[in-house]
């Protein structure tokens, strides 16, 4: 299978992490006006299980480091397998709650807010499991993205026309969705041999760990997005007829938000490897600098503020890139 060899190359894979993680949601956007969310969300999930299987039957099936995806598959014991299925089934959980905040208060709110708390908790979580890294800059760089949190939660507050209500159900929705976002990658690396190039009998490979975590993500859905269907967020119900009456271009538009958002979350896990698994996901989630660049500056969704908000939004830009430096430094 490839692997990464280089800690170069292991950053430049997290970038693109970020950028594919701060950028699917502008899939979302773009279907927004004829196709609602949890239409698209299927084809969203679809999106994400079909790249792993391309990544795991290519990249994971070459080379002669690790172990093949299908000899992987089949030496796997079921611990690890149960352990990347709940990591999917949680990630799922997170991303409707997300999904549902974008719908509500954003891109430029929901991203900060959820995917920053998410980036926290996560980096927190992962280097207490694999402690791998400068601690000082670590958590340097967590806490000046933690500030960045708060300034751009305090310039919705300012921001929001929408009535108190809602615009606290766009907040809360990303709060839980950052709660649940920052857990799951720590089972799906659970599930995996640390040193991808020595591999250890039952546990498995990170595209193997992939396709199963993409997996969890789909059978969970058929629970969770049937919810969201009968009793959504915004909007009135809706049925999966309406599903099937979409257009082609509505369900290719899903898909790709899902090929997009998992051809990160595979370039993450991929880099773990050599960076570790608390600086990959850290990195990762710097896609909140880039959601946030989307919807201030291409979505407008803070036109017509408060004077003094984009000096808040600035501030929590150079916070993020500060956090983001600290982590890449840390190794």
């Amino acid at each position: 299978m490839f692997i990464i060899e280089s800690y170069f190359f292991a950053v430049v894979f997290c970038m693109i992490t970020m950028l594919c993680w701060g950028s699917w949601a502008n899939t979302q956007k773009l279907a927004a006006g004829t196709w609602r969310f949890e239409l698209f969300y299927w084809d969203y999930v679809i999106g994400i299980l079909l790249t792993t299987l391309l990544f795991a039957f290519t990249l994971g099936s070459i080379g002669s480091g690790g172990r093949s995806f299908i000899a992987d598959l089949q030496q796997a014991d079921n611990k690890n397998l149960g352990l990347a299925l709940l990591g999917g089934v949680i990630f799922n959980a997170a991303n409707i709650l997300l999904g549902a905040a974008i719908a509500i208060a954003g891109m430029s709110v929901a991203f900060p807010v959820g995917i920053g708390l998410a980036l926290v908790i996560g980096v927190i979580i992962n280097y207490i499991d694999l402690p791998v890294g400068n601690p000082v800059f670590i958590f340097s760089g967590v806490a000046f993205i933690a500030l960045a949190i708060l300034l751009n939660a305090f310039a919705y507050r300012r921001t929001a026309k929408q009535s108190r209500d809602v615009s606290t159900k766009g907040l809360m929705l990303s709060v839980i969705s950052g709660i649940l976002m920052g857990t799951f990658y720590k089972y799906v690396a659970a599930s995996m041999f640390p040193d991808f190039n020595n591999p250890l009998a039952g546990k498995l490979s990170p595209y193997t760990a992939l396709v199963l975590f993409a997996t969890g993500v789909l059978l969970s859905n058929f629970l969770f997005n049937t919810l969201l269907m009968k009793k959504p967020f915004v909007g009135t119900p809706v049925r999966y007829s309406d599903y099937f009456r979409g257009s082609f271009k509505s369900h290719l538009t899903g898909i790709l938000g899902g090929l997009i958002w998992c051809v990160g979350m595979s370039f993450s896990i991929i880099a773990s490897g050599k960076a570790g698994t608390a600086i990959s996901y850290g990195l990762g989630q710097g896609a909140t600098v880039v959601a946030a660049i989307w919807g201030i500056f291409i979505w407008k969704e803070f036109k017509g503020s408060p004077s003094g908000t984009t000096a808040i939004l600035n501030t929590m830009l150079i916070f993020y890139v500060i956090g983001l430096g600290l982590l890449i430094a840390a190794r």
